[in-house]
C-alpha cells in the first residue's frame, strides 16, 4: 500500500505520522507544493498527481490560510477540488491542521480566521478516544473550520473544532506529526516571532516539546492506527 504526503511548505516533515505509516507497511511518497525559494511568494502553480495511484492521502499543515484564495489560490483551488473528488469517492484522507481545513472546505464547510489563535500544547475533548485521544496535542493555527455537512465532529475544545470524520477520512486541527526538530524549523521560519507575539517564550516551548516527545509519539502512533482501522485499512 502507498500513502502520499502533501507538504505545502519546506518545513513540514512527516514526523511520527510518516514513521508509523512505514511501520505499518506503507510505502510513503512526499510532494512539495511551495519550494523554499518560493516561500515569500507562495501563489505558485502546481499539478497534483492522480489520487488513484495512492491508498491514502495526507495533506499536512501550512503557514497560509486555507481560506486565502488571494494569497495561494493558484494551487489552493485545485487542491480543494482534488481532495473533494478523493474524499467523496471514499479515498481515505488524513487531513492535518491546514490539511483538515482543506478537507472541511472541500466538503462544503467553511474556513475563516478564528477569534483566538492556538499555539502550544493543549488538551482537547474527544467523543471517541478510540480514534482521537485527549492529548495534549500541539497546536499552531489562526483559523478554524465549520464542520461540513455529512461529517461527524468527534473532538473540540473551547477555541475550535478539533476533529471530524467523513466516510473513510479524518480531519484533525492539531499537529500529531510535530516533534522538536519540526518545531525548530517552524520557529526558524517566522514561528518564533509569532510565539513571542502571543506572549510565550519560544525556548520554553521547545523544551516542553522535547520533554513531551516520547509520549506524543506514542499518541500519534495510536492515532494513525485508529485512522487506518476507521478507513478499513488495518
Amino acid at each position: 500500500m502507498k500513502v502520499l504526503f502533501v507538504q505545502h511548505d519546506h518545513v513540514s516533515p512527516t514526523g511520527p505520522v510518516g514513521e508509523r505509516f512505514r511501520q505499518r507497511g506503507f510505502e510513503t511518497e512526499e510532494i512539495l507544493v511551495v519550494q523554499q525559494h518560493e516561500f515569500d511568494k507562495p501563489n505558485v502553480t502546481f499539478e497534483f498527481p492522480n489520487a488513484d495511484d495512492y491508498d491514502v492521502i495526507v495533506p499536512l499543515g501550512a503557514p497560509w490560510g486555507a481560506w486565502d484564495d488571494a494569497c495561494i489560490g493558484n494551487w489552493l483551488t485545485p487542491e480543494i477540488a482534488w481532495i473533494r473528488d478523493a474524499a467523496m469517492s471514499g479515498k481515505p484522507i488524513l487531513g492535518i491542521c491546514f490539511g483538515g481545513q482543506l478537507l472541511a472546505r472541500a466538503l462544503g464547510g467553511s474556513v475563516a480566521p478564528a477569534p483566538k489563535n492556538e499555539i502550544g500544547w493543549a488538551a482537547i475533548m474527544s467523543d471517541d478516544e478510540s480514534i482521537v485521544s485527549r492529548g495534549p496535542w500541539f497546536q499552531f493555527h489562526y483559523d478554524r473550520w465549520q464542520v461540513p455537512p455529512g461529517a461527524v465532529e468527534i473532538a473540540r475544545n473551547p477555541t475550535a473544532s478539533q476533529a471530524f470524520t467523513f466516510k473513510n477520512s479524518l480531519a484533525v486541527q492539531f499537529h500529531p506529526e510535530l516533534v522538536a526538530s519540526g518545531l525548530k524549523g517552524w520557529l526558524d521560519w517566522g514561528g518564533a516571532e509569532k510565539v513571542a507575539e502571543d506572549g510565550q517564550d519560544p525556548e520554553v516551548m521547545m523544551q516542553m516539546t522535547i520533554a513531551e516527545e516520547p509520549a506524543a509519539n506514542a499518541r500519534t502512533h495510536a492515532l494513525v492506527d485508529a485512522f487506518l482501522k476507521h478507513a478499513h485499512l488495518g
